[in-house]
């Protein structure tokens, strides 16, 4: 957790089940990454590529992902609370029910 990756190149990564709260990975690549039960928790997201990205069941509350690249991901078993979502709206208030960023950017 608290792990400083801004700019890292993770494209393809393993990185299932792993600690990434308060981690942050402005600018990071995550493409075609396994993020699958990753907790993401006050994560920085902020111009990260996931494109590709296997988010299964990640915890993404608190996660800032405005400007993250997401193209047609569904966000499918996604923890959302408190996300700020790509468009800069939070999961919570944007108008989905349950939160969810899907339709913001998402």
């Amino acid at each position: 957790s608290s792990v400083n990756l801004c700019g890292a190149n993770l494209c393809g990564a393993n990185l299932t089940n792993v600690n990434l709260t308060n981690a942050d990975l402005t600018g990071a690549n995550l493409s075609g990454a396994n993020l699958r039960s990753v907790n993401l928790t006050n994560a920085n997201l902020t111009g990260a590529n996931l494109s590709g990205a296997n988010l299964s069941g990640a915890n993404l509350s608190g996660a800032n992902l405005t400007g993250a690249y997401t193209p047609s991901w569904s966000g499918k078993g996604l923890i959302w609370s408190n996300t700020l979502c790509p468009d800069r709206t939070n999961s919570d208030t944007n108008g989905t029910s349950p939160p969810s960023c899907i339709g913001h950017g998402f």
